[in-house]
């Protein structure tokens, strides 16, 4: 069975009527939300008498026969448990996946089993074990909160210590400022609205409280710098590749990454014009997600040549970064790239966000 995040707490209330699933499976990348529900889902079977706890984790040299026999065995005083196992990985192998569908096939009623994984990729959720899982028990996939939605959450969050921001302009500008300077950090951003309630008392927060007590822990993701680049979005273009830059991001993997992007707005771009539908590029191109919405976007504001010449910059700053100079005839750094690297990859990612 899978359940979405949002639906955790109804499912436990019902739980408290019907019982708990036997087996539960929490996955996804974002590590405060899984904490958060791992948090919810013990403290459920603590009130539902699994009072023992074992915890496993599936690292080098464990031995799956562990988890079978936390499964079968009975606690000294007859208690009832919850058994964890964290798979860090996410990839059991042969036996472990053996182990995970022989636990599956034979549940226990004194016996609720949490599993955590980190977020799947396809040839995962698909396996023979994850399915046996998720047959035998709960699901439950914990996206990442997208950064359209951030400021949202941040409010939802503030609300939870009976604070909030002022109403209209001014608030939306202070939980804009939070989700800027929390971007890509979710543990940091709970920190620092937990710090919020620590320092001011409930009820309304101005923007000049805010903007003093929060600090700058944004954590910037190399991926997700096309979707600001797709988006035309460049402030927080600017922004990310500044953080990229003071975080000691290499500059190839960045140049890579913006890269591979224009190559296929190149390939959308021509697709569009043969008359293929954006869809069947999107599947072709393996492009899902964000940018699945995003790419299309992009690839109808520009146009052939202003691609081809992105691609042209994108090959002399690869000369650049790889210490090897300009192109000949390209006019050298100072008639064309800028001599800083970082600068050069701005202009690059502004050529496709804003190519006006």
């Amino acid at each position: 069975m899978q359940l979405k995040l949002d639906a955790l707490d109804g499912h436990l209330k019902q739980a408290q009527a019907k019982g708990l699933a036997p087996l539960y499976v929490v996955h996804g990348d974002e590590h405060l939300l899984v904490l958060e529900a791992a948090d919810r889902l013990r403290r459920a079977a603590r009130d539902a008498g699994f009072t023992e706890r074992e915890v496993l984790v599936a690292e080098r040299g464990f031995h799956w026969s562990q988890l079978v026999e936390a499964q079968q065995s009975m606690s000294l005083f007859g208690d009832r448990k919850i058994v964890e196992l964290r798979i860090p990985t996410g990839k059991p192998g042969k036996d472990g996946g053996e182990a995970l569908r022989a636990v599956a096939a034979q549940p226990s009623q004194d016996v609720v089993m949490l599993v955590t994984l980190p977020r799947l990729d396809f040839a995962t959720a698909k396996s023979a074990w994850f399915q046996a899982l998720e047959s035998a028990g709960v699901s439950i996939k914990v996206d990442a909160v997208d950064r359209t939605r951030l400021p949202a959450w941040v409010g939802e969050r503030l609300g939870l210590q009976q604070q909030r921001v002022e109403p209209g302009e001014a608030g939306r500008r202070a939980l804009q400022f939070i989700a800027d300077k929390v971007e890509g950090n979710l543990l940091a951003a709970h920190q620092e609205i937990q710090k919020l309630g620590l320092l001011y008392p409930p009820g309304v927060l101005t923007f000049d409280q805010v903007h003093d007590a929060v600090l700058n822990v944004a954590r910037f993701d190399v991926f997700k710098l096309s979707e600001a680049m797709l988006g035309g979005d460049v402030p927080r273009l600017t922004r990310m590749l500044e953080g990229l830059r003071g975080e000691g991001e290499a500059t190839v993997l960045v140049l890579w990454a913006l890269t591979e992007e224009i190559r296929v707005l190149s390939k959308v771009r021509q697709g569009l014009a043969g008359g293929k539908p954006a869809g069947v590029l999107m599947r072709e191109l393996r492009v899902w997600g964000p940018r699945e919405r995003l790419v299309p976007q992009a690839a109808q504001r520009l146009s052939m040549p202003q691609l081809e010449a992105a691609l042209a910059m994108a090959a002399r700053l690869d000369r650049q970064v790889k210490g090897l100079g300009d192109l000949p005839g390209a006019g050298g750094t100072a008639g064309g790239l800028p001599a800083e690297p970082w600068d050069g990859l701005l202009q690059l990612a502004l050529l496709i966000a804003r190519p006006a």
